[in-house]
């Protein structure tokens, strides 16, 4: 049955729809020996010999869904062309799984990493309002009005951000006091938490996701990481529900 080529490599767990157009358009995908550039081509996966990249892409495979604690000093991608360690070294795999979203160098946490390239487009799309926690460590002690700036959205880079859940947990008094607090987003522009916090006048330390959607880090430690449940794939499947941490 013939398939929409970027629809064959998302199912097969190469890259998201989208990001598999854009490999289509840059001519990095050959069908039969010949490389296509057309987003409408369809192909049979059943039959066609499909390459990205020079490498024949297994059309048939299972879907992988994994939660990792990703520890500092990794980059959230498959390479890295100035030769810094990736989660994939933490995976330890060579199949095409990839990261959902991206998470800063210099943070920790979770992050989950699929073959299913629809999913990953779907908890990645703020539309679907997927929850995104993370307990950051802020320097200095916040006053009432930061914190309700945060909570109603300020303005960085690309414009103001969406109202935030935000909770103001325990300061630590000292010469350098600091101030640990909770905050809940729905979006994913890049470094977001700390651009916010820094807007206010406090700048991050220290920053941890602990929860995307249904999805927490559990027991797992920096570096560890594991298979989801059936059940919990099922929940992060769960069609026009947003995906919220309280669900859990």
């Amino acid at each position: 049955m013939n398939v929409r080529l970027q629809k064959i490599l998302s199912t097969a767990g190469v890259a998201s729809r989208r990001a598999s157009e854009q490999m289509i358009l840059d001519g990095r995908v050959m069908v039969n020996g010949e490389t296509v550039r057309e987003l409408g081509t369809k192909a049979d996966p059943a039959k066609d010999a499909i390459k990205v990249d020079g490498r024949r892409i297994k059309t048939e495979v299972a879907q992988r869904y994994i939660v990792l604690y990703k520890p500092k000093g990794y980059v959230t991608t498959r390479s890295d062309p100035e030769g810094r360690r990736t989660v994939m070294d933490l995976i330890g795999e060579g199949a095409y799984i990839y990261p959902v979203g991206r998470l800063d160098y210099d943070s920790e946490g979770l992050l989950l990493m699929m073959t299913d390239g629809d999913l990953a487009a779907r908890l990645m799309h703020p539309r679907h309002e997927v929850d995104k926690v993370y307990e950051v460590i802020v320097m200095g002690t916040p006053d009432p009005r930061s914190i309700e700036k945060l909570r109603k959205g300020v303005h960085i880079e690309g414009g103001r951000t969406s109202p935030a859940d935000v909770h103001v947990g325990t300061t630590v008094k000292g010469a350098r006091p600091t101030t640990l607090l909770t905050i809940t987003i729905r979006e994913g522009r890049n470094r977001q938490i700390r651009k916010m916090c820094s807007s206010v006048g406090l700048p991050v330390r220290d920053l941890r996701r602990i929860r995307m959607g249904p999805i927490g880090l559990g027991r797992l430690k920096p570096g560890q990481w594991r298979d989801l449940t059936p059940e919990e794939v099922r929940r992060l499947k769960r069609p026009s529900t947003p995906l919220r941490a309280r669900d859990v």
